[in-house]
């Protein structure tokens, strides 16, 4: 190794300022800063990466899902519609029917869910119990305070 080198390398601390070693301080800290952001930035990268990719799966995977069911529901609304082969209706009538008996039946249990879902959130309150006490001590201890 060049007799050079090592004289760079291994610089007494004595002959040194003050200014000096914070100097090298502020360029090690930058330098450290500067590795941390590269990682930083890499990793963010990375996580956007996968969360683009499991949403994208995510996407493809609920288009099929919805492709499937509304087919099952065009299955619903034609075996519904052979319910009603023994009545001479046309071909037309009876899967019309079929279709409509399915929507309302569709409508039905979404009503539901929708009446079920909205009593619940009537039951909740708005404002956190917990969080409620605490701002409810704190308020007390300021007045005991003052």
């Amino acid at each position: 190794m060049p007799e050079g080198n090592t004289r760079n390398a291994t610089v007494e601390p004595q002959n040194e300022s003050l200014q000096s070693l914070f100097g090298r301080l502020a360029d090690e800290l930058t330098r450290l800063f500067d590795a941390k952001l590269d990682l930083l930035k890499i990793e963010l990268k990375e996580e956007v990466s996968a969360y683009t990719t499991g949403g994208l799966m995510i996407l493809a995977g609920a288009l099929i899902a919805v492709i499937g069911f509304a087919l099952l529901n065009v299955a619903i609304a034609f075996l519904i519609s052979m319910l009603f082969d023994a009545t001479h209706w046309s071909q037309t009538a009876r899967y019309a029917l079929g279709f409509v008996l399915t929507a309302v039946l569709y409508l039905a249990v979404g009503a539901a869910v929708v009446i079920v879902a909205k009593n619940r959130l009537a039951k909740q309150r708005i404002i956190p119990k917990r969080t409620a006490v605490e701002l409810k001590h704190d308020k007390q201890w300021l007045k005991e305070q003052i």
